[in-house]
C-alpha cells in the first residue's frame, strides 16, 4: 500500500468507529484492527489519536466549506444569507460534535475544550478565506466583517452548550432555541456594522 492509501485506511477506519462509538471510547488498537494495518503504523503516520481526529475531521470540514460556499442558493437579501450561512455553519459544528467526538467526551474531557477552541478556530478561518475568494461577496461593505462577528459569536454560544448541556438531548433543545431566539439578533448586529 502507498503511504496515501495507508492514510486513508486509518481514516476511514477511525471515522467508523467514532461515529459508532465515540472518539473517547475508541482505542488507537481498534483503528488498527478496523485498518487492518499493525498499531505501529498508525503511528508512523499520525502523532496521536487525537492526530487522526483532527486529519479526519479536517478533511470532513474541506468539502463541508466548499459546499457551503457553492451551494445555489435563490436570491437573498444579506439579513438571510447571513441567517442561513450561520445556521449551516452551526450544523457542522454540532455534526462533528455528534457524530465523531461525541458529547460526554467533549464535557469530560479538559482536552477537549482546547481541541474544539482550535478546531473552531480553524473552521472560522477557512470560511472567511473562502468567503474573501468570492467576487460577488467581496464587493459587499465589511462582508468578511460582519462574517467573522458572526462565526466568533455563533461559535462561542454553540461550543458552550457542548460544555454546559447535561444530555444530547439539552444540546439539540439549546441548537433549537439558538437559531429561533439568538442567532435573528445576532445577524442584525451584524447588518449594522
Amino acid at each position: 500500500m502507498e503511504a496515501d492509501k495507508i492514510k486513508d485506511s486509518i481514516k476511514r477506519a477511525a471515522q467508523d468507529l467514532f461515529r459508532k462509538f465515540g472518539y473517547h471510547k475508541t482505542s488507537v488498537n481498534e483503528i488498527a484492527k478496523k485498518a487492518k494495518i499493525a498499531k505501529a503504523t498508525i503511528y508512523k503516520y499520525f502523532e496521536s489519536k487525537e492526530d487522526v481526529l483532527h486529519s479526519l475531521l479536517m478533511d470532513y470540514i474541506k468539502v463541508s466549506v466548499d459546499d457551503l460556499i457553492h451551494s445555489n442558493t435563490p436570491e437573498m437579501d444579506e439579513e438571510a444569507h447571513l441567517n442561513v450561512l450561520i445556521m449551516k455553519t452551526c450544523r457542522l459544528s454540532y455534526t462533528i460534535c455528534n457524530e465523531f467526538i461525541g458529547w460526554d467526551f467533549i464535557r469530560e474531557s479538559a482536552n477537549s475544550q482546547d481541541f474544539l477552541k482550535n478546531l473552531s478556530n480553524e473552521l472560522e478561518e477557512m470560511l472567511v478565506n473562502a468567503f474573501s475568494q468570492l467576487s460577488d461577496l467581496r464587493k459587499q461593505e465589511n462582508y468578511l466583517q460582519r462574517l467573522r462577528f458572526l462565526i466568533k459569536c455563533s461559535k462561542s454560544i454553540v461550543f458552550s452548550f457542548a460544555f454546559t448541556s447535561v444530555s444530547d438531548s439539552d444540546v439539540r433543545k439549546n441548537f433549537v432555541s439558538f437559531q429561533k431566539e439568538i442567532l435573528p439578533y445576532l445577524v442584525k448586529a451584524a447588518i449594522t456594522i
